[in-house]
């Protein structure tokens, strides 16, 4: 969420700067300013009225004192009247806020002055590129078709048991996805992240507080009975586990990773872009998170972007890293990198990871802040898919398929047990 503040000081920079998202409502800014002013006018007034009450109630304390009792009462009923007047703007300052707060929600959060700009995914400005892209032979298979022949991934016993995009891991498709968990875990927990294992069901707050509420509201699984939702991401526990929290500096940076299984609706998604892994509403990913000192933000998101790098060098796919422009990035973010790797059946380029700043956007919604001097400052929050499962699995399957079986890098190996998936027995 913006800082009023923010949006008083630097009006037409703030405007300037949500057209580079294409935001469709500046006009908002303005109803925000003039809120903020009524509130401002409201508290100006509610306190005159306050010292007024104060001072006739030490008057009266005074009277009682020296006798006066006549002269009290009447202060009294004066003493009850602005009473009434404070009561009743202290109604009107609470409806103001309640408005102000609902259209500060409706504000997506600035993009950095390095976001390209752009009307859709075609902006996007390709950073750089790593691995080569495999040559196949004409009777390559998608790993959709690969899964069936090696009895991996059932796409039609998900449908039964729960629905289409549920995919059911089997054999030795499901050792390739714990063998991945495990992997980009202990590659995380290598380089400082701390491991946790948080819960899959999120209450209204703690989807708030990262901004799933209310711009997602609508791609999340939602419990009614008990009004909870299932996480989309690692993400949105691992932040708030810090919320409402004032750190040290010494305790910087936070460096956290989750494994989770992640639930998004994707209402409306269908076609060849979405078969098989491409797209599903359950899968496996592996996240890190970062909150960081404002003023080092951004070197902490370029090194979590060569983070994830030399990840996906150690499977060694094909990759490419691309700066998202202003039209294609998250109502959440200030700065963010795709990562994509190159399916070489499909022959196109399929996102694995996305890793974001939002500066002060999550930590302003959850408090989380720092002590510098007798001070508190807001923290930076950062996160990172290390990596996304579904994709980086058809790639694999993909990439590696041989006559012989499906080869697998090196680093997986001693995790998957084998240096290959091999062709079931008849």
């Amino acid at each position: 969420m913006l800082a009023i503040q923010l949006i008083r000081e630097k009006t037409d920079w703030v405007k300037q700067r949500l057209a580079v998202k294409h935001f469709d409502h500046p006009e908002w800014i303005d109803e925000i300013l003039q809120l903020d002013a009524q509130r401002r006018q409201l508290i100006t007034e509610q306190d005159q009225l306050q010292n007024l009450r104060n001072a006739a109630s030490r008057e009266i304390g005074m009277l009682l004192r020296t006798g006066q009792h006549q002269q009290a009462e009447t202060q009294k009923k004066e003493v009850i009247q602005l009473n009434t007047q404070i009561d009743e703007l202290e109604k009107q300052r609470q409806q103001i806020e309640q408005q102000l707060e609902h259209l500060l929600l409706q504000i997506p959060n600035l993009p950095h002055e390095s976001v390209p700009i752009g009307k859709s995914a075609d902006d996007n400005v390709v950073v750089r590129q790593g691995g080569k892209i495999p040559t196949l032979p004409d009777n390559a298979l998608p790993h959709w078709d690969l899964s069936v022949q090696y009895d991996l991934i059932h796409l039609d016993l998900g449908t039964k048991l729960t629905g289409s995009g549920f995919p059911v891991f089997k054999n030795q498709g499901a050792r390739l996805e714990r063998a991945l968990i495990q992997y980009f875990l202990d590659f995380n927990t290598r380089a400082g992240y701390i491991e946790y294992l948080p819960p899959l069901l999120v209450n209204e707050h703690t989807a708030f507080g990262t901004g799933q509420l209310p711009d997602k509201e609508g791609q999340m699984y939602f419990i009614s009975d008990d009004q909870l939702y299932l996480v989309p991401t690692a993400e949105v526990p691992l932040t708030n586990i810090y919320r409402d929290t004032i750190l040290s500096p010494e305790q910087l940076p936070i460096k956290l990773t989750a494994y989770t299984p992640c639930f998004r609706r994707e209402a409306g998604s269908y076609g060849k872009d979405v078969r098989g892994l491409n797209r599903v509403h359950q899968f496996d990913k592996v996240e890190i998170v970062q909150l960081v000192h404002p003023d080092h933000s951004y070197e902490v998101l370029e090194e979590m972007v060569v983070h994830v790098e030399n990840l996906l060098k150690t499977l060694e796919l094909p990759y490419r890293i691309v700066k998202l422009c202003g039209a294609d990035m998250s109502f959440t973010s200030a700065l963010t990198y795709d990562f994509e790797v190159y399916s070489a059946a499909q022959q196109r380029w399929l996102e694995v990871s996305s890793v974001s700043n939002f500066e002060t956007f999550q930590t302003q919604r959850m408090k989380i802040r720092f002590r510098e001097g007798k001070q508190t400052r807001l923290l930076h929050s950062l996160n990172g898919s290390s990596l996304a499962l579904p994709r980086i699995v058809a790639a694999l399957l993909e990439n590696y398929q041989q006559p012989n079986g499906i080869h697998l890098p090196q680093v997986l190996h001693p995790y998957f047990g084998a240096d290959k998936i091999s062709p079931p027995a008849d």
